[in-house]
């Protein structure tokens, strides 16, 4: 049984099974050091019948939240230069996996004027990663809060909810750093953050599946991707790049 409806000018089946997530890297460049996303599931010391791995609200909450693992080795100091902006120093110099080129590539601070409280640099990581659906699917992305740190981070990552539908989208980690006497510290294989996916029923379950890049999914993206550099409101804009919208996104990739 399928339910036929309408969303945002557009006819949507919604079915009964899990929802069908595809995710691809945009880059293939490197792309054997950026890990598969993998459902979250806490580690248990005991097999008791009783513990809390085992709780079915447990079960469910870590059913719905699936891992992005750091793909890189980082050591980064926060700093201003003698007229006073803003700079990152790699504290590993020259032992730092990355090349400074490609570090610089890789992350940017914002803009001081951007950031959202003074004195609080906002951070960003570019990622290749990008999620879709042929359903209406909204992706939150939020911190990793079950992996614990010994050296806690010294601020905190902000990330968002959108529909992966419609505006699939790379995506990126964004960090406040609060306190920038401390360095920032992120490991290759240790959870970034969490992606966690709603549909229109909160019940079904989601499986993630590798997805091809089809010719048409990519003009798509095309059509989308410079839009942010000329609209500040982008979502005010979903009505008009669905009209344009493939009728179909997710092809499963096959090896």
């Amino acid at each position: 049984m399928h339910i036929h409806f309408t969303v945002e000018g557009r006819d949507h089946v919604e079915g009964t099974g899990p929802i069908q997530v595809g995710w691809f890297l945009t880059d293939d460049k490197a792309a054997i050091l950026f890990e598969a996303p993998y459902r979250m599931r806490s580690q248990s010391q005991t097999k008791h019948a009783k513990s809390a791995s085992r709780c079915p609200a447990v079960l469910q909450l870590e059913s719905r939240y699936f891992v992005i693992n750091c793909p890189f080795d980082f050591h980064l100091r926060f700093d201003r230069d003698n007229t006073g902006k803003p700079k990152l120093i790699n504290v590993l110099g020259d032992a730092s996996p990355v090349r400074g080129n490609k570090l610089r590539e890789l992350l940017t601070l914002v803009n001081e004027n951007e950031w959202r409280t003074p004195n609080v640099p906002i951070l960003q990581l570019k990622l290749p990663y990008c999620f879709i659906a042929d359903e209406v699917v909204y992706i939150t992305q939020l911190d990793a809060f079950g992996h614990y740190r010994k050296n806690p981070l010294p601020g905190t990552i902000f990330g968002g909810r959108f529909p992966i539908h419609i505006w699939p989208r790379p995506l990126m980690w964004a960090f406040e750093w609060h306190d920038t006497s401390k360095d920032l510290v992120l490991k290759r294989g240790e959870p970034l953050f969490y992606c966690q996916f709603d549909g229109s029923d909160p019940s079904r379950t989601v499986k993630l599946v590798q997805a091809e890049k089809t010719p048409e999914l990519m003009q798509y993206m095309d059509q989308i991707s410079g839009v942010v550099n000329y609209v500040n409101q982008t979502f005010s804009l979903f009505n008009e790049v669905e009209k344009v919208r493939p009728e179909k996104f997710l092809t499963k990739k096959y090896d």
